[in-house]
């Protein structure tokens, strides 16, 4: 596990704390900014909502600023911090009452088939590598970056959805930044025995959520040679419209969910169904050409795809131009797709992606 306690981390320079409690703006500044990447990434493994992670952080600030008098030295002004950040969070799950539940629809496919539908979690929304990479090159060394990224992956962040709000604060904190269960209780004002009885449940339930082949947290890599080249190929799968080459990369027991959207699929037949309806001139869900982007997100790989819908009169105008569709997220394991998220246009923006391309 990670190792990111407050003791491991640079002493803070006494004289800006005192500063900063006084009320001094700038003071205050050169405490919480080198904080802000971190906060951000334990607020949206809380949270798995990154727009809900940008607030809470904003809050946790104004905050800080107005309580800075109550701060008593006790803790670092970091673990000070920390304390709020995570307040809020629980704050935002308590406020807006959101539950995890498996999909309540049938899969797109093939609805009579026999599988249990995955989580629907509205709310997640993929985090561009560009903003994570602070937390993946962590000054804690390669063990801590490892865990990082594993725990940023969006299989671990809809597992962790399942836990309850303060179970879900203990994993995060001595699990994931591996602070010490007295750090830990002191945080969410509760005892070492009630931290410890809540890393235990939530443990138990994290394992049972996690798909089987991350249930052991295993060490998340950099993206491979081969995994690189299978990410160009599903480009080219869609470009070329090649049912035969998407089959070559997926697993038989693939998966895809699209949050927002209650819709999902499990199965390689049933992806390469959907798929060849789409690709398919003159079917009802014949989208047109592809184009596809590679990016990153949550430190997986992912695809932005772009389409040239057939032409009608309304579109007339963009005829010849790719509109943004869809935002694939990836889960690649031992050389096979064997999870796609697929998010909304509307996070493009995020990923420094345009609208529509040439």
């Amino acid at each position: 596990m990670a190792e990111d306690r407050a003791g491991d981390r640079p002493a803070e320079d006494a004289a800006v704390v005192d500063a900063a409690v006084a009320g001094d703006e700038g003071a205050f500044g050169a405490l919480v900014e080198p904080l802000r990447w971190e906060l951000r990434v334990h607020c949206y493994r809380m949270l798995g909502s990154y727009d809900d992670a940008e607030d809470v952080v904003q809050e946790t600030f104004l905050r800080a600023w107005r309580r800075r008098e109550t701060y008593e030295g006790r803790s670092t002004f970091r673990a000070w911090l920390y304390k709020i950040a995570t307040n809020a969070c629980l704050d935002v799950i308590g406020r807006n009452r959101r539950r995890v539940a498996p999909y309540q629809v049938p899969p797109l496919v093939d609805p009579g088939a026999p599988t249990q539908p995955p989580a629907d979690v509205p709310w997640l929304q993929p985090v561009p590598d560009l903003l994570l990479e602070p937390a993946a090159d962590s000054a804690e060394g390669p063990a801590s970056a490892a865990v990082a990224r594993e725990t940023i992956e969006l299989a671990f962040l809809v597992a962790i959805q399942h836990l309850p709000p303060r179970q879900r604060a203990v994993l995060i904190t001595r699990d994931v930044l591996g602070w010490p269960a007295t750090e830990t209780a002191a945080l969410l004002e509760t005892s070492v025995a009630s931290v410890k009885s809540a890393l235990q449940r939530a443990r138990a339930t994290l394992k049972e959520h996690l798909p089987r082949r991350r249930e052991d947290w295993a060490p998340s890599a950099e993206p491979s040679a081969d995994e690189r080249a299978l990410l160009r190929r599903y480009v080219q799968a869609h470009q070329r419209a090649d049912l035969g080459a998407l089959a070559g990369m997926l697993a038989e027991d693939v998966r895809m969910t699209m949050p927002p959207h209650p819709a999902w699929l499990v199965g390689r037949e049933a992806l390469l169904t959907l798929s060849g309806q789409v690709f398919k001139p003159g079917s009802p869900w014949y989208h047109g050409r592809w184009r596809g982007v590679v990016t990153g997100a949550n430190l997986q790989p992912a695809v932005a795809h772009y389409v040239e819908h057939p032409m009608a009169e309304e579109t007339r105008n963009l005829a010849g131009r790719f509109r943004a569709q869809v935002l694939d997220v990836l889960r690649i394991d031992d050389g096979r797709i064997t999870a796609i998220t697929s998010f909304e246009p509307r996070c493009f923006a995020a990923f420094g992606l345009p609208l529509v391309l040439p």
